[in-house]
């Protein structure tokens, strides 16, 4: 009950509203529900919860206001809704507590009026694209269709189209003088005056000289004759025609004009005396959902003095009937007759209203006509009749006579998407593609249509691809060489047949020949008959600098290899030599398909190689190596010698590694590397685990340190430990380096002093001992040569390396030990057992 006395209550507050004129005079009786949102409705239950009334009385007064049953009922409806939606259940009144007296209920009353007033003014006042949207909506549900635009609806919607008269002309010579206006008076000749008038309520103006004078309802025109011959007494040079009389208006007045009917806002509008009939329509939002836009009148002294119709502007750019309005006109939009639908491929679909001596054609016509894709030999009507709906088709020819009734929807279809006189020719011919199929057109007229097959077809076999009766696919083959010369007959073709003329390139794998080594624009090259090798070097470019004319090597495919045989041959090489200035010859080599040619370099051509020294030499830098065997020794005597500074026993030779860097591409190298990584650490893993970070192991892997002894080299050079120097080698000799540096697994890593004779402990004990995790028999030093001496362990004692200066000590990390859970245990336990059980039976 709570429920339904909320409700009425709302209704009963609807009506009081509509009463209280003081506040507006909206007739609220008109006030559509479906036109209230959601969040309007939610405030009007809140506003009126505060109120008590009995169900009967609050639907009386909602009644006796004007409220619609039907619109009672939609309200209901709408509440019960937004409840269900919120999740609110209803309380009985009395029963929470807060009951409220009479005089609670008279000071809530007061408060909530006019709350619930201005939200009502608000929907009501709703400007007319507001009103036309809901409109349309309405619409599109009425007629179930997609196309719901009322055709000339927009017009009043745009806003850069307002119709507003132009005040910038020459007053018209029909224009009606009215009370207000303000008339200028000019005389000039041998009299000379100007007056400035306004026309009296009564319809009157005051001339100096010459009295009263009557121009109310009068035109300008006879306005003018009228003052001219008021003005002839007190002037006479106007007779003689020595003095002449002008009259124009100055301020224009301001007329009111009633709009009523089917208007999305009536209502009387004050507008410029010079306005039109569009200026007022544009302002009221025009037509609404049920307002006619052929058939707007134009009322004076209850006469129709104009019949406008919206689509002679729309469709011809006509104003007819456009009238300049005056006082107390009356604008009429009366409710349409007949409209209908148009949809399909048609340029504007939407819904047209339609006169009654009109037809399907104008409707066509209003349409904007079919698009380029319409099926227009007929269109389908969708007819509403008194018990259900019907489906008529209308012919081409009776366009011009049919008439549309209301509520027709007129669907244009698409034309198929096939066609009734098509042939098609594809492959070798000279004109490939599509061809109206003419009576009696035959595959050997069709083919010279075509222009002949080409120099490249395969005549011993064609097909035509042909559409059985129920659209399966039939091939049809023939002989084209013998269709062309005439030895076998011709063959008429049907609709949609297909003819396939393939080349005898389509029948075989293209033919190519491939080029590698040392030739500027290596790679893969089509085959052409009688191709040489000369002629392929030439297509490559020719020879680099440092390939040979000689040994140069084809490989070839074996078609007809035994393949029982475990030593057959698979393939063909031929070692061939060219001139070097790749001039013709009388026996050159021919290439065949697929061949492989290899071009390599010469033995006796080589590129420069350097390596680099730096450090404590005399006259460090780039040197180019120029022999073969040059050794370490050879360029540290090119550089002058060692310096006096200079630390032999700490000098390195850096080097890319085995594989040559320039050979290979960065992806590659990348792989290399990553792959080395990952050896390293699955070895620490294995027995320690190590704490530097990737980065420092990939730099570590990537420095390639070579470890020389650059004492012994120079002590005896040529010697096993001379080395023979690569191109890209990097040696360096330092300065006598003064620290040691303690990293790893240790309690303070730093770089501690060099002392002569201080053991590898006594450096471990300077960097504050181990750590509790450091696993000391993989302790290691790096000697500043890149050469790596590790821990020995001799019985229980660990015999750590000798420490050098600028040499690196690294204590690796321990391995975490796993765990044994309670699986491991059972798995012990179960291979104990079984172990015990086979030394038992072993003992029986």
């Amino acid at each position: 009950m709570k429920f339904k006395k909320i409700l009425t209550a709302l209704l009963f507050f609807c009506a009081i509203i509509i009463s209280q004129s003081a506040f507006s005079q909206t007739n609220y009786a008109d006030v559509k529900v479906d036109e209230l949102s959601d969040a309007k409705i939610r405030e009007l239950m809140q506003r009126a919860e505060s109120i008590g009334y009995s169900d009967a009385q609050l639907e009386q007064l909602a009644a006796a206001q004007g409220m619609p049953s039907t619109e009672i009922e939609k309200l209901r409806t709408r509440v019960e809704k937004i409840r269900k939606a919120d999740g609110v259940s209803s309380t009985t009144n009395g029963t929470d507590g807060n009951s409220k007296t009479a005089s609670d209920m008279n000071r809530s009353r007061t408060s909530t009026q006019k709350t619930l007033l201005d939200s009502l003014k608000k929907v009501s006042n709703q400007d007319g694209n507001s009103l036309l949207q809901q409109e349309r909506q309405k619409l599109k549900e009425s007629f179930g269709g997609e196309s719901t635009k009322i055709f000339g609806s927009d017009l009043f919607f745009n806003v850069n189209q307002t119709f507003e008269p132009n005040l910038r002309i020459a007053t018209p010579k029909n224009y009606i003088i009215g009370p207000d206006d303000e008339l200028l008076i000019d005389i000039t000749g041998d009299n000379e005056a100007n007056y400035k008038l306004k026309v009296s309520p009564d319809g009157t103006i005051r001339i100096q000289y010459a009295g009263l004078v009557a121009v109310g309802g009068l035109s300008i025109e006879q306005a003018i004759s009228k003052i001219r011959t008021k003005l002839g007494g007190t002037y006479p040079g106007i007779k003689s025609g020595r003095t002449s009389v002008a009259v124009n208006l100055g301020n224009i007045r301001s007329i009111q004009v009633t709009v009523t009917g089917e208007v999305v806002k009536s209502g009387t509008y004050t507008i410029s005396s010079l306005s039109p009939v569009f200026n007022v329509l544009y302002q009221s939002g025009g037509p609404n959902i049920n307002g006619s836009f052929r058939n707007i009148q134009v009322i004076r002294n209850n006469k129709v003095i104009s019949t406008i119709d919206v689509y002679d502007l729309l469709i011809n750019g006509t104003q007819k009937g456009n009238v300049r309005l005056q006082d107390q006109d009356v604008i009429n939009i009366p409710v349409y007759n007949t409209r209908v639908e148009m949809s399909g491929e048609i340029k504007r679909p939407a819904l047209y209203e339609m006169m009654p001596n009109e037809t399907l054609a104008d409707a066509i016509r209003f349409a904007g006509g079919f698009s380029n894709k319409a099926y227009t030999a007929q269109i389908k009507v969708l007819q509403n009749t008194s018990k259900e709906r019907k489906i008529i088709d209308v012919a081409e020819l009776s366009f011009s006579t049919y008439k549309p009734k209301n509520g027709d929807t007129y669907v244009v279809e698409k034309i198929l998407d096939r066609f009734e006189n098509r042939v098609e020719i594809n492959g070798a011919v000279f004109r490939p593609g599509q061809y109206e199929l003419e009576n009696g057109l035959t595959l050997k007229s069709l083919i010279k249509k075509a222009d002949g097959v080409k120099e490249d077809a395969f005549l011993n076999r064609a097909y035509i691809s042909r559409l059985n009766a129920d659209n399966s696919q039939s091939l049809l083959s023939f002989d084209v060489a013998k269709l062309l010369d005439g030895s076998s007959s011709d063959i008429k073709l049907q609709r949609e047949d297909r003819v396939t003329i393939n080349s005898i390139f389509d029948l075989r794998e293209e033919y190519k020949v491939t080029i590698q080594g040392e030739v500027r624009d290596p790679g893969t090259f089509v085959y052409a008959d009688n191709m040489s090798l000369e002629s392929l070097i030439q297509m490559s470019g020719g020879f680099k600098e440092g390939g040979t004319p000689n040994r140069i090597e084809i490989s070839r495919r074996i078609k007809n290899s035994d393949a029982t045989s475990a030593s057959a041959q698979t393939a063909e090489v031929f070692t061939v030599n060219v001139d070097p200035d790749l001039k013709i010859q009388d026996q050159g080599f021919t290439l065949k398909p697929f061949d492989i040619v290899s071009i390599r370099s010469s033995e006796s051509y080589h590129i420069q190689r350097q390596i680099k020294i730096e450090g404590e030499v005399l006259y460090p830098g780039v040197y180019t190596i120029t022999k073969k065997d040059e050794r370490v020794s050879d360029i540290i005597k090119r550089a002058g010698g060692l310096s006096p500074l200079a630390y032999v026993e700490g000098a390195s030779l850096r080097r890319k590694g085995g594989t040559d860097s320039k050979s290979m591409d960065a992806v590659e190298i990348q792989r290399e590397e990553r792959e080395k990584l990952l050896n390293l650490q699955r070895l620490k893993q294995s027995g320690a685990r190590d704490t530097t970070s990737l980065d420092k192991d990939l730099q570590i892997l990537r420095s390639d340190l070579v470890g020389i002894d650059l004492k012994k080299i120079m002590f005896k050079p040529s010697s096993r430990y001379d080395l023979i120097v690569e191109d890209g080698d990097v040696i360096r000799v330092p300065k006598e380096l003064q620290t040691v540096r303690v990293t790893g697994e240790v309690l303070k890593p730093n770089s501690i002093v060099y002392t002569q004779g201080k053991s590898f402990q006594g450096y471990i004990s300077g960097s504050g001992g181990f750590s509790y995790n450091a696993y000391k028999k993989g302790a290691f030093i790096v000697y500043s040569n890149g050469s790596v001496a590790a821990n020995r362990k001799f019985l229980f004692f660990n015999n750590f390396p000798q420490v050098k200066p600028g040499s690196e000590i690294f204590v690796p990390k321990r391995a975490e030990r796993e765990k044994i859970g309670i699986a491991g245990l059972v798995g012990i336990s179960t291979a104990v057992a079984s172990i015990a059980a086979i030394i038992v039976s072993l003992l029986r």
